[in-house]
């Protein structure tokens, strides 16, 4: 009998966090034993509660490796969710003797030995992209990381959160182009803006909201004053409850320069929103075959024209929206991503 130990300690709620929640809610529609470690307090732990799992959380890290130490060895394997909380997995395997397989979701460039060294006694590791398989190869030496994707979940537009999130935006019927994207380098912002300026050159009929926040959130607002672009570009904050707000965009942008997947563009696919996109990372191979419009990183004019050809809704924009949706409600399904983890359980632990 398989019995998973699902492993994550961040303080707030965002994809991986979200992520760990569906992975509990597709091991127990298919009748596998999960149970999860977590912050106390936090985000995760109110969600996984109320989602009715079974869930041990402690205050500091200090109760995890306690946790593992005592009662690692009741589970025959240990999923850690971050590469944090998999330290502790690999250091106390003396004590667990529990199969560890890691899932990586970031495409950060890694370094040193102590993490070459714990990824050389992670039984399985996995990777959310292939460009997260490339840069684990090539970092970690290994050949045989396997490419587990993200699942993605179609959410009920919230009204009542729309109307909240809105309220203090002069919207004024204008169309909604948006995106949920942190304000830091890796998401490249100031090319957003520049997308949105020369946009704004060519037509008035549209806002763009930007959901998300980060250290470079002062030097965003600058440039958005700077171009004069305060009644068109509105910074909205992060928003925990993002999917439930999809539906009131009209096409959906993302800038990035490193990207590990692009969970956001999966909820844009299930919304039926056409995504423009530059082609960082895992963007790459979420939008190819005619699922968006794909730029190459850093290009503000191209991404400005792949908007303006969405909100003129040309015939190829159905197509885009169509392939994205078929792809996402299959290759993305939580009975499709499962199946993969089971069968990926199953042979990790044959022989036993």
């Amino acid at each position: 009998m398989i019995k998973v130990l699902e492993l994550n300690f961040e303080k707030g709620w965002r994809g991986g966090e979200r992520q760990v929640i569906y992975t509990l809610q597709g091991f127990r529609n298919a009748g596998i034993s999960s149970h999860l470690i977590c912050r106390k307090a936090s985000p995760l732990e109110l969600a996984a509660i109320n989602a009715g799992f079974t869930v041990d959380s402690c205050n500091s890290i200090f109760g995890v490796v306690f946790f593992l130490i005592t009662k690692g060895k009741n589970f025959n394997c240990i999923h850690a969710q971050t590469s944090h909380i998999l330290t502790y997995c690999v250091f106390t395997k003396f004590f667990h003797r529990a199969k560890v397989i890691y899932t990586r979701r970031v495409n950060f460039k890694q370094k040193g030995y102590l993490t070459k060294l714990k990824y050389r006694f992670t039984d399985k590791i996995v990777a959310i992209s292939e460009a997260i398989e490339k840069s684990l190869n090539s970092f970690s030496g290994r050949n045989d990381i396997e490419v587990i994707t993200d699942i993605v979940v179609k959410n009920e537009s919230n009204e009542q959160l729309i109307s909240k999130v809105l309220l203090n935006f002069p919207i004024n019927h204008r169309r909604i182009i948006g995106t949920a994207a942190a304000l830091t380098g890796e998401k490249d912002p100031f090319t957003m803006i520049e997308a949105i300026k020369k946009l704004s050159e060519l037509r008035n009929d549209f806002v763009f909201l930007h959901f998300g926040s980060g250290d470079l959130q002062e030097s965003v607002r600058k440039k958005i004053i700077e171009y004069n672009l305060e009644s068109i570009y509105f910074l909205m904050g992060f928003e925990e409850n993002m999917e439930a707000v999809f539906p009131i965009f009209e096409v959906f942008v993302i800038t990035s320069i490193q990207e590990g997947l692009g969970s956001s563009v999966l909820d844009a696919f299930m919304n039926q929103i056409p995504v423009v996109s530059t082609n960082a990372g895992g963007l790459k191979n979420l939008l190819a075959d005619e699922r968006g419009i794909l730029v190459e990183v850093g290009a503000s004019s191209s991404i400005a024209d792949g908007i303006a050809r969405f909100l003129d809704k040309e015939p190829q924009r159905e197509i885009y929206i169509r392939n994205a949706f078929n792809y996402a409600n299959y290759y993305h399904s939580m009975v499709y991503i499962t199946d993969k983890y089971i069968n990926l359980l199953k042979d990790m632990l044959k022989g036993s």
